[in-house]
């Protein structure tokens, strides 16, 4: 008998089907047990009258078993309908004591006890669902850029030179000589954009940065994107604008839970605007946690958005690759904020090769270690520029959690590299 998920029960009232899953509670009356079984669309309530197929002992939870039973009606349970006259047949047996109980609606161990029992607290419905959220915004993302004529590339991970951003990169034995973990796509993206024009990819990157806060992974997956011809970074934040609806209507669509809307336009002020409104000094290089709060508040209470756009952060903060606004002290470079959060960064780049060389120089850096990357300038590049969206962030925000790790399978950070 072919196996079906417990969504699919109410379709077969009356009828003998097989489930399999986990058993995710058994309680144990005094006339009779009632099994609940955990699949991946969700719960089936097994009833379990006494006689010979009362479950025996090696049916505890977290055991996998399956099921032949009749589906037959019932308000209060699961689906409304429940199984009843089961044959049990037990897959797997979990013979050791679990380390926190699934069956209560919120796992009560400490963040630190799920992560080093994963395995385990995945299989939390909370946590699943976290993961299938992001499983669909990623898809999402996928749809909404392929619809605006982007094609998905894949770029590597293990590159020669750390260039992009200083020391926090991680240095690996390639072979006998140096190698390094990717701290983004950017260069590969930017050089894809002579070939197809518009790129995106969904990947890890790997930031070697001594932070441990509730918002830094050293590994994480990066939702980055590319598109050549464009005017100036207003472009690219368009663009973004649209894929983030998608991105949210997938999620919905697939998963239930309703983000909040992502306006048509979404509000943006200048940087020198945003040190005004979070109260910060004229002089501030850069934001912090408390201005990119302050920013939010103040976009959810003038303009009714979650979201808000700040532009033209200074040059002395943005990479060699960023390109500066009419005041050049000022780039066309941007971050989008959700929720006081800052979950995407974007701009326009340089796009002529003589810039770069000047860039760099000025940098003091060595041209020939940027050979590969320049050599896309050389041979000619339209005005460009892209954006990268940190999906463990913008996935927390949605759902509320207070660390990117709740919402991360398998996180790495400062201190943990397993499981």
């Amino acid at each position: 008998m072919q196996r079906i998920l417990s969504t699919e029960l109410t379709a077969y009232a009356g009828e003998k089907v097989t489930i399999a899953g986990w058993v995710h509670r058994l309680r144990q009356l005094k006339k009779v047990a009632f099994l609940i079984v955990r699949d991946a669309a969700g719960f089936s309530q097994v009833v379990i009258e006494p006689g010979p197929e009362t479950p025996e002992p090696a049916i505890t939870e977290g055991s996998v078993v399956e099921i032949t039973a009749t589906v037959t009606a019932n308000e209060q349970a699961p689906g409304g309908v429940e199984l009843t006259s089961p044959e049990i047949r037990v897959l797997s047996s979990v013979d050791v004591p679990l380390p926190f109980e699934l069956h209560r609606p919120a796992l009560s161990a400490g963040l630190a006890a799920q992560l080093d029992h994963a395995a385990l607290a995945l299989r939390h419905p909370s946590r699943a669902r976290n993961l299938r959220i992001a499983a669909a915004a990623t898809a999402g993302f996928r749809a909404a850029l392929e619809a605006q004529r982007f094609v998905e590339i894949q770029t590597p991970k293990i590159v020669e030179s750390a260039t992009e951003s200083g020391a926090n990169v991680f240095a690996l034995d390639y072979f006998g000589r140096p190698g390094y973990l990717a701290q983004s796509p950017q260069f590969y993206k930017q050089l894809m954009v002579g070939v197809f024009e518009r790129v995106f990819e969904v990947g890890p990157v790997f930031r070697a940065e001594p932070s441990d806060t509730a918002r830094h992974l050293a590994q994480y997956t990066s939702l980055d994107a590319e598109m050549g011809f464009i005017a100036d970074h207003r472009d690219v934040m368009t663009a973004l604008t649209r894929t983030l609806s998608g991105m949210f209507a997938e999620i919905t669509e697939r998963t239930g839970f309703v983000p909040p809307a992502v306006p048509a336009e979404i509000p943006a002020v200048h940087f020198t605007g945003a040190l005004r409104i979070a109260g910060a000094p004229a002089d501030e290089p850069d934001l912090a946690p408390a201005h990119e709060r302050a920013l939010g508040e103040w976009a959810l209470r003038e303009h009714g958005s979650e979201f808000v756009y700040v532009t033209g952060y200074p040059m002395r903060k943005r990479p060699f690759y960023t390109h500066p606004s009419a005041d050049p002290a000022y780039s066309n470079g941007f971050d989008l904020l959700f929720r006081g959060l800052e979950i995407v960064t974007g701009g326009q780049r340089l796009h002529r090769y003589a810039d770069y060389v000047a860039a760099l120089t000025a940098a003091g850096e060595p041209l020939e270690a940027y050979r590969g990357y320049l050599d896309g300038f050389r041979y000619g590049m339209p005005p460009h520029g892209g954006w990268a969206i940190g999906l463990e962030r913008i996935v927390a925000r949605l759902v509320g959690a207070a660390n990117v790790r709740e919402v991360t399978a398998f996180p790495r950070d400062l201190y943990r590299i397993a499981p």
